[in-house]
Order: C-alpha cells, then structure tokens, then sequence
C-alpha cells in the first residue's frame, strides 16, 4: 500500500517576520487561501487515505498542525524531540511504517513546496511507484528542469533513460533517467554550465521508495543512526516509547537524507517533473506564486504605492502601509514586527534571526 511522509519541521527564516518558531512558514497562506501544509496534505486525497499520512514535525509544531489538519487522527502526527536534519527524520518515519506496513511504498515530501496542478503530480506518483515495483531496491526521485541558473538548489545529472511505458491509468509516462551524480549548490558560473548542458535538474528533495529499501541503506551506510532508530521503533507501544525516543534521537549525528543515501546508492532513477513546482524559499517566491501589477509590485494586504516599483509588500487588511518612491523592497508588516529590506539581499534575513537569538529577543522568534 502506499503511503505518505510529509516532513513539516523546518523553521522557514527566510520568511521572517511572518515565519517565526512557533508558526513557520509552511503554516502560512503564503501561496493561496490553505497553508502550504494543508495544500499539501490536500494534494494527497485521493491518492494516499488520511490514516496512511504521517506528518513528521518538532514537538513544538504539533498542536498547531492538529488544529490545521483536524482529518488526520492523533498518530499521524510525529513530534521530534530535536531537530537533527532530513536523515533522521527520513529515517524515524520509515521505521515506524514499516512496522505498520512491511511492504508498504512511501511517498516522502516537504511541506513548504507549492506544486500544481494536483492531478499530473498523482499521475508522476504512480508512475514513481510503478518503477518501485518493478524493482524494489529502486530509489525513485523527482527532477525539476531548470528555468534559470539557481545556485540555491542542488542538482541532479540524469544518466541513461530508464525503457518507457504506459504509466498510471494509461498516461504517457514521464522521462525517466538513471542517476549520474548528485550536485551540491553549485556557484553561478557553474549553475550555468549545468543549465547550458540540459542534462541537469534541480533536486526536488521528494522521493519515493520502500521503507524496508531505505532502512537498508541506512543500515549499510549509516549503521549508528540506523542502530537508534531501530531502538525507537522497537520500543513503539511501549510505556518505555516517550523516554526511549528523547534518547536515541538526541543522540542520532545529524545529516541530510542526500549525504546520507542519495550520493552513495544505487539504482536511483530521476523522473522528470511534468507537474509546476516551487520550493517557495524566500520573499521574492510571492511574486511567482501572486503575480505582480504593471509596476513589478507584488501586493498582499492594504497598500498604497506611488512611484513604487518591483516591490514586494505584505500587510493585512486592517494595517494599511505605503511607499513613495522607492524600489526593489520587501516591505513586510506583522503585529510585532516589520520588515524593511533591499529585494536583492534576502539571505541576511538569517543574519536577522541569528542576530535575535544572539541577543535574548525571543519574543520575535
């Protein structure tokens, strides 16, 4: 049976002031009307059946995300007791289905990923899990073709072509490569050579795979983590659970899913994505999702702007804010909080919030 991962940990900085630790951004209305998790949660109906969803969060996050997703019982909902990277997390919830479902096949994905539409990304699934059937040891991931040199996403290099057929419900199924190598962040320079060769994809970070398949490799590459989260799920249903989970997680050296498996195993298979799809990683992602005025302005909530131009603003509407004269700002009201910014230099945000943290101001965290 298939099943679904949703990881929702992540703290969103980028998106500061709205994204803060106790409401990140994927329990934000950036991209629509739903939160970036209730979309994607929505964009599994049909697909994957609410008792088959685990959610994988940090504690903090769990009595929110309950309120956001009240269809999904109690247990689909995984509090981590720290944050310790995609690996563990990865890990912990394969663990735990494959005790549920030995034979189960996962879908794992971000939270925070604005993808449409709902029907072509069913359709790449079962097309993933068609070539996980076919092949049980297969690690199936998703490739985005690149529409512009990104030094912010990793890549992947596709190989040979994986034969082709009738995917899910008779669709034609999508391209399918054998896994070359995996690449980190590349600088600009390089991220265009990778554009220029058309034998490269962004990574997406959404896999589909067999619990059992990706235990193994854990078990082969990583064998303390792997030690720890077996322990976990042992101790699954006991009164020892609570205890034995804030050990051995704790413990567990953090690293991310792709140093941990991706760039070490074989087979991998890429598909490429024939569904729109953004990671939706900063400010500047409105403007994707929203669209933009005559001027280049992206406008959330009550603005008035004369001789404004190529700016992103974000307000409510019962807050009214206004620029005169200006360009290229991100401009981002919160109750508590306001953001006045170059467009250009979004990735100090992280400098703000370290800068936070340094000095005791938690009370915008």
């Amino acid at each position: 049976m298939l099943h679904a991962v949703i990881m929702a940990g992540g703290a969103g900085t980028r998106f500061w002031p709205a994204s803060r630790l106790a409401r990140p951004k994927q329990l934000l209305d950036l991209a629509g009307e739903q939160t970036m998790l209730q979309a994607t949660v929505g964009r599994l109906d049909g697909l994957v059946p609410p008792e088959r969803i685990l959610v994988v969060t940090n504690r903090l996050l769990v009595e929110p995300i309950a309120r956001q997703l009240p269809q999904l019982p109690p247990q689909a909902l995984l509090g981590e007791p720290c944050k310790r990277d995609t690996a563990p997390c990865i890990g912990l919830a394969s663990a735990l289905v494959r005790r549920q479902d030995p034979q189960a096949v996962t879908v794992v994905m971000p939270a925070d990923h604005v993808i449409r539409p709902v029907e072509q990304f069913q359709q790449a699934i079962a097309f993933a899990v068609e070539l996980v059937e076919q092949q049980p040891e297969r690690i199936v991931t998703f490739g985005i073709k690149p529409t512009y040199p990104a030094e912010t996403f990793g890549y992947i290099e596709r190989g040979d072509p994986i034969p082709r057929s009738a995917g899910s419900g008779g669709c034609e199924a999508p391209p399918a490569f054998a896994v070359r190598k995996f690449r980190e962040k590349p600088s600009a320079q390089v991220a265009q050579q990778y554009l220029d060769a058309g034998s490269y994809y962004w990574n997406s970070g959404i896999f589909v795979w067999r619990p059992a398949t990706i235990m193994a490799a854990l078990e082969r590459f990583e064998p303390e983590m792997y030690g720890r989260l077996a322990a976990i799920a042992d101790a699954l249903g006991s009164d020892a659970y609570p205890a034995v989970l804030d050990r051995e997680f704790a413990a567990i050296r953090g690293k991310s899913i792709d140093y941990a498996v991706m760039e070490r195993y074989d087979p991998v298979v890429v598909v490429e994505a024939v569904f729109q799809w953004d990671d939706v990683g900063s400010w500047q992602s409105l403007t994707r999702m929203r669209g933009a005025d005559a001027a280049g302005n992206t406008v959330v909530g009550r603005h008035v702007g004369l001789r404004t131009s190529g700016s992103i603003v974000r307000t409510d509407e019962r807050h009214l804010v206004v620029t005169l004269g200006v360009q290229d700002l991100i401009v981002v009201h919160t109750p508590d909080a306001t953001l006045v910014a170059n467009k250009h230099d979004e990735e100090s945000l992280r400098q703000v919030v370290a800068w936070l943290q340094e000095h005791g101001w938690n009370e915008y965290l």
